[in-house]
């Protein structure tokens, strides 16, 4: 049996998510549950499909224009790709599931989200 000193330096490493990476799961899950095609979705956001693919494989760093782009194109707001991303790189199970996120009357933004953290607070406010 390993002491806890010992044990600490058997564990694998933590798993840490690239932002590209998280984000081209996201637009691609969004895709896939949308019923569309690489091309279709390219065509919306006039970007180039092989540009598209390499986004959602996590191949690309985005910008802030095409990432809003696509977002439009998808029909999604920002935010809540953004909070779907950071509870992806936050979470255990590494599934990316974009929530919605609803405006309150004093300008604050609540997460419908089915399981809430105690770091859910913090991620959404980076």
């Amino acid at each position: 049996m390993l002491n806890p000193a010992e044990r600490a330096h058997t564990q694998a490493p933590a798993r840490r998510v690239l932002l590209r990476t998280a984000l081209g799961e996201a637009l691609r899950r969004l895709r896939l549950d949308q019923g569309r095609t690489l091309a279709e979705v390219a065509l919306a956001a006039r970007i180039s499909m092989p540009y598209l693919s390499e986004v959602e494989r996590g191949l690309k760093e985005i910008s802030s224009e095409v990432l809003a782009a696509l977002c439009a194109a998808l029909g999604i707001e920002l935010a809540d790709l953004l909070v779907a991303v950071a509870f992806h790189i936050s979470s255990a199970d590494g599934v990316v599931t974009v929530v919605p996120v609803r405006r309150t009357p004093v300008g604050r933004y609540d997460v419908a989200s089915p399981t809430r953290r105690a770091g859910d607070a913090y991620a959404l406010a980076a």
